[in-house]
């Protein structure tokens, strides 16, 4: 079984690159140990893609209190509540 763990960088954000695509970095580590700092580079279209399936993913659990916007219900009047 592999000790690896990666995971967002702290006080390093999501930032879009000179050429349009969206790069967010990673911090790689083993057995505790800091191994490297990496990128995930995503174009638009992958970033969409993503977007969609982490909103699918998360849609059926309330979103916790520091969630971004976008995460909070909208409440129409006189309709349902909406994610």
């Amino acid at each position: 079984m592999s000790d690896w763990q990666i995971g967002p960088v702290p006080g390093r954000g999501l930032r879009r690159t000179a050429d349009g695509e969206l790069a967010l970095p990673l911090h790689i580590s083993s057995g505790g140990r800091h191994r490297a700092i990496a990128q995930l580079v995503l174009t638009p279209a992958e970033a969409e893609q993503l977007h969609a399936a982490l909103c699918y993913a998360l849609g059926e659990q309330p979103p916790p209190t520091p969630a971004p916007e976008c995460r909070r219900p909208v409440h129409y009047p006189g309709g349902r509540q909406r994610y």
